[in-house]
């Protein structure tokens, strides 16, 4: 405090002029920062006529923080002499340049690899259809980090820290961290195999193992699924690449099958006149496949007769092959009563003797 009570006591006219310059300086590159990192996009982007598109650029953010550090750095350079700066404020002011400068331009670089960017959207439209949204929401997500290591190895540097006296330094260290991180490497690996092996991609309904859901995304150590209770589970991508996983989505039709134990006593001709119905009510429905349809007597139990049913319905969607299902079991029920035709239970006969 003293020290700043001495320099405003003992300051020039002449050093309060360039404060009063390198305070315009700031301001300048403040007040412009916008117009600046508008001029620049726009170089990039002629044929773009809508300013809004062009604000919305990845870049545009980052340029104007750059101009706004520019504008502090250039003041701090221009004080210098005047004001007699030491040359460990001056190297201070370069690494906070550069580095506010890297993490700037890193986010901006990495945002344009996003689902959302145009870059992407451009890219998309070249390639072919047969590519799925998930193979290239897993390379961007690889380029997004390939960028932020690059933009901290150049923080790193610019901090002072001598990188290959970091690696060589590591040890032991080193070797405990690798034995930790085996996990996350089987996972990144499993996440590669399961990306390239392509079982399933965001939006299917699978089940692996004990869970069953929606995938909502494949990230580098596990895939997010969210499950018909509406809670969201993340699977290792180890357990995954490892797993049979029944894909769901995959279905091209549906199954429709149940068995009816009829009473022993039915006439075979209420039997055959049953098949024969529930035959013809499955082949005038719209949803069930023709050639698919099985109405058998199967096999005769203990019990009663035993008549399998069984189609196939292009109702893949799971409401719909409910609603599907309930009203083929509605028919079938409608005709065993008009039939008059009981269905058998399950019983026993036990003899007692005196």
């Amino acid at each position: 405090m003293e020290q700043i009570t001495n320099f405003i006591e003992n300051i020039t006219t002449a050093q309060l002029m360039d404060i009063v310059i390198a305070v315009g300086i700031v301001l300048f590159f403040r007040i412009f920062s916008g117009i600046l990192s508008y001029i620049i996009i726009r170089m990039f982007k002629i044929k773009e006529k809508k300013a809004k598109n062009i604000k919305e650029s990845a870049f545009y953010s980052p340029l104007k923080i750059f101009f706004i550090i520019l504008g502090f750095y250039l003041a701090v350079v221009f004080l210098k002499a005047p004001l007699g700066l030491t040359d460990d404020i001056m190297i201070i002011a370069y690494k906070a340049f550069i580095i506010i400068s890297t993490i700037a331009f890193a986010r901006g670089l990495a945002t344009s690899f996003t689902p959302k960017s145009s870059f992407y959207k451009k890219i998309k439209e070249k390639t072919s259809k047969d590519v799925e949204d998930s193979m290239f929401d897993f390379v961007l997500k690889i380029i997004r980090a390939i960028i932020y290591m690059i933009a901290g190895f150049i923080v790193i540097t610019a901090l002072g820290v001598n990188l290959n006296g970091l690696v060589a330094g590591l040890g032991i260290g080193g070797i405990i961290f690798t034995l930790a991180a085996q996990d996350t490497a089987k996972n990144l690996f499993a996440g590669v195999i399961v990306f390239l092996d392509k079982p399933f991609i965001v939006g299917d309904w699978i089940q692996v193992e004990n869970f069953e859901g929606t995938v909502e995304d494949l990230t580098f150590r596990s895939t997010r699924v969210r499950t018909f209770e509406n809670s969201i589970v993340n699977i290792p991508n180890a357990i995954i690449a490892n797993a049979s996983i029944i894909n769901w989505s995959k279905m091209e039709k549906r199954r429709y099958r149940t068995n009816l134990c009829i009473e022993l006593d039915t006439p075979l001709e209420k039997l055959e006149k049953f098949q024969t119905r529930v035959q013809e009510m499955l082949q005038a429905r719209d949803a069930i496949y023709g050639d698919s349809i099985i109405v058998k007597f199967d096999t005769i139990t203990d019990n009663g007769l035993n008549v399998l049913i069984c189609s196939y319905t292009d109702s893949i969607d799971y409401n719909s092959y409910i609603a599907e299902r309930e009203d083929i079991n509605y028919k079938i029920m409608k005709i065993l009563r008009e039939e008059k035709i009981e269905l058998a239970y399950d019983t026993k006969t036990v003899l007692m003797k005196n």
